[in-house]
């Protein structure tokens, strides 16, 4: 008798994006330090020049680590202007919340693998919504706004309590943008959409 054949089974969203964050995590390792740095500037440049972030007073901005879209020049920019920089930082039972940021030197590696968090007053959630833009990681973007996190859910959490006419902007490497003509990303119904993607080759906005 032969045996039945089996559908083979679509992977779900959940199954591709892990796929996508290995492949992407692997390929930023082959960066280097030097190159990382250059791109970070560059990155800087363009944020700055971004309508939002330009007349903003209080910007929420990711403090990116190792091998990440580097935000460390765009932080250093807005601290020097005058601007208010909101950080992520984990509280009590990893509690979500915010501090300002004060310092180069105030910016620290709290637990292995973890985002560097300033060492100020601990800001409720709700802080975020004083910000006038957002500046946040990304493994990948693609045409529609999709972000690719990295997996913990927690910016997706955070941006629910953004005004709604703040504009979200991700920061991505250029290969990890998705335009028009390429695949979409896997978008699940807890995704939360950005505005603009910033590449180190420019800025592309989203259709609303």
């Amino acid at each position: 008798m032969t045996p039945q054949s089996h559908a083979t089974r679509a992977p779900s969203p959940e199954d591709v994006k892990a796929q996508l964050r290995t492949s992407i995590r692997k390929a930023r390792l082959h960066r280097s330090e030097r190159r990382n740095a250059e791109l970070a500037q560059a990155l800087r440049d363009l944020a700055l020049d971004d309508p939002a972030i330009a007349g903003a007073q209080c910007v929420s901005v990711y403090a990116s680590r190792p091998h990440e879209p580097g935000t460390l020049p765009l932080i250093s920019a807005l601290h020097e202007r005058g601007v208010k920089v909101l950080i992520p930082r984990l509280g009590d039972g990893l509690q979500r919340g915010w501090s300002l940021y004060q310092g180069a030197e105030d910016l620290v590696e709290r637990a292995p693998g973890r985002p560097p968090e300033p060492s100020g007053e601990f800001l409720p959630s709700e802080a975020i919504r004083e910000a006038e833009a957002i500046v946040v990681p990304a493994l990948a973007v693609d045409a529609q706004g999709t972000r690719l996190g990295q997996g913990g859910g927690w910016y997706d959490r955070a941006l629910c309590q953004v005004r709604d006419e703040v504009p979200i902007i991700a920061f991505t490497f250029a290969a990890e943008f998705r335009g028009h003509d390429e695949l979409l990303l896997p978008c699940e119904p807890h995704d939360v959409p950005v505005h603009r993607v910033i590449t180190p080759q420019g800025t592309t906005s989203v259709p609303a």
